[in-house]
């Protein structure tokens, strides 16, 4: 048998993501109230637009807290494949968060500020400059912890960096990178904002960065959205895995043929194989059984990430598969990003 693939594994990673999560929410708790204070004194509507930035991420972090709390209950008789979606449904609730709290307000002052003309407060450009300063080492600390972990993690599953941000199914750490990611940008945009302002005496620059600030926010709630509302709808694993996990069950003498495999993550990391094999004629009943046991306890071994397994002994005549083919079904191991789940499946 072969040894088994990389990968890292759920409860791990739920634990490091538990001390990401916090890293950030003492951060991003301590720079809001230092923002606001700074936007209501200096009324710098980028200032207040990056606390409100501040308080979105804030929180988020509450719900991303609650989604690894919540997730990691045990199966029971109503939700037999545990609740790791827990974590995709407030994990999107985060992404909502983001656009609400933040992009809305941010747009909103930068707008307003234009349309009333208002104007910077004399004498406190300072005191904006010196909390954005301060505001950019914390956001810079909680983005490398995020960035050790999401390179941690993608080391031990055998991907890139970047290639594991957009294959991991856990949203939790890729909500609290993209949220990091975009608060330096946002810090250099206030910064941007308040110097041209300062130096053309127009706040004009800072409405702007205000403006700036809520549509980056907007993008990010957006791209978060939608990437967890594909794991929430119940997403397959990437061309990759599924490849791995063809050839894995083809390599068994007691397969034929792998007619369909198909796959969908049950939260972060924790994946349910579902695949219709071909066995070989000669083998009975008792052996079907017993094969099929042994390849999914070697699947669980050997993928880390398998967490379900169920076999349907389907012969390679069997006309629905022939209807399964033409009805524009992805192939087993298709190279797809998804598959289609359907028919019965036995265990």
């Amino acid at each position: 048998m072969a040894e088994q693939q990389p990968g890292y594994r759920p409860v791990v990673a739920a634990e490091e993501s538990k001390l990401t999560v916090l890293v950030a929410f003492a951060a991003n708790l301590v720079i809001a109230v230092a923002k606001l204070v700074a936007g209501m004194l200096s009324g710098s509507a980028a200032m207040l637009a990056e606390g409100a930035h501040s308080v979105a991420d804030t929180t988020n972090q509450v719900f991303l807290l609650t989604a690894l709390r919540r997730g990691k209950r045990p199966a029971d008789e109503t939700h037999p494949f545990g609740y790791g979606k827990e974590r995709f449904f407030w994990s999107l609730l985060a992404a909502v968060g983001i656009f609400v709290s933040g992009a809305v307000f941010s747009v909103y002052q930068g707008v307003h500020g234009l349309l009333s003309g208002s104007t910077e407060s004399e004498g406190r450009y300072g005191v904006s400059y010196l909390v954005l300063a301060i505001a950019f080492v914390a956001e810079g600390v909680s983005w490398m912890r995020a960035v050790a972990q999401v390179r941690a993690e993608a080391q031990a599953a055998g991907r890139e960096f970047s290639g594991h941000i957009r294959a991991s199914s856990d949203p939790t750490v890729k909500t609290v990178i993209s949220e990091d990611s975009a608060a330096l940008v946002g810090l250099l945009l206030a910064a941007a904002g308040l110097g041209l302002h300062q130096i053309t005496g127009s706040p004009v620059w800072d409405n702007a960065a205000a403006i700036a600030i809520g549509l980056l926010l907007a993008l990010v709630a957006f791209l978060l959205g939608w990437d967890t509302k594909e794991l929430l709808i119940g997403e397959s694993a990437d061309p990759k895995l599924l490849r791995a996990l063809k050839e894995a069950l083809s390599d068994y003498d007691e397969v034929v043929e792998v007619l369909e495999l198909l796959t969908m993550y049950l939260g972060p990391e924790q994946l349910l194989v579902a695949a219709r094999v071909d066995f070989r004629d000669d083998l009975g009943a008792a052996e079907v059984e017993q094969g099929s046991s042994q390849i999914a306890q070697d699947l669980r071994r050997r993928f880390p990430e398998v967490k379900e397994v169920f076999l349907d002994a389907t012969p390679a005549s069997d006309p629905y598969r022939s209807v399964r083919l033409t009805s524009g079904r992805p192939a087993a191991g298709s190279s797809g990003r998804r598959q289609h789940a359907g028919g019965e499946q036995n265990k």
